[in-house]
């Protein structure tokens, strides 16, 4: 494999979780929302989904699509402003997101699950900026306890917050039938 093509490996949270899923939805569709240049994307291609990446950079999601390909996978892509454009209702089976955070977007990204489907979130909390890497903006880190008053409404199947190596928050949750 080139460094084209080369990954940061996913997270081993939404691995774990993609690898069950697979089993509960074969061939299922999946989105990665803010997929960036497709850890996540090429994982869940891998587990059997069919996979649509989503980010407002076009060359990381070239680039997804090309790691996706070198590992004999296809991906769809979409380069789209999720501010400006909205996500179909009831489509998805799994959502990934990961290292982003965009609460204005948060409940149509929840719509978009099916009834009964699951949502993978992790991302930054505000005892990050201890570190000096990641966010720094408020508006990219979660309060203590923040994602799981984010996901009221649905069932919560795992919630943690960890503060090392990185200061994330968590949740699998699953949109109610």
């Amino acid at each position: 494999m080139t460094d084209r093509v080369a990954l940061n490996p996913p997270s081993p949270f939404v691995v774990r979780w993609i690898t069950s899923l697979a089993l509960d939805f074969p061939r299922g569709r999946a989105l990665d929302v803010a997929c960036g240049r497709g850890r996540h994307t090429v994982a869940l291609a891998a587990a059997g989904f069919r996979t649509l990446g989503v980010d407002l950079q076009f060359d990381a999601l070239f680039h997804a699509r090309e790691a996706a390909r070198a590992r004999g996978f296809e991906i769809l892509i979409a380069c789209a402003d999720l501010t400006t454009t909205p996500l179909p209702l009831d489509r998805f089976q799994v959502i990934v997101v990961t290292r982003y955070l965009d609460r204005q977007t948060f409940p149509a990204i929840c719509r978009s699950l099916i009834p009964g489907g699951v949502l993978l979130y992790e991302t930054f909390t505000e005892n990050q900026l201890r570190y000096e890497r990641g966010p720094r903006s408020p508006d990219h880190l979660l309060a203590p306890g923040e994602l799981r008053m984010m996901v009221r409404g649905m069932d919560v199947l795992f919630d943690e917050e960890v503060s090392a190596p990185d200061a994330v928050a968590r949740i699998a949750a699953r949109r109610r039938r």
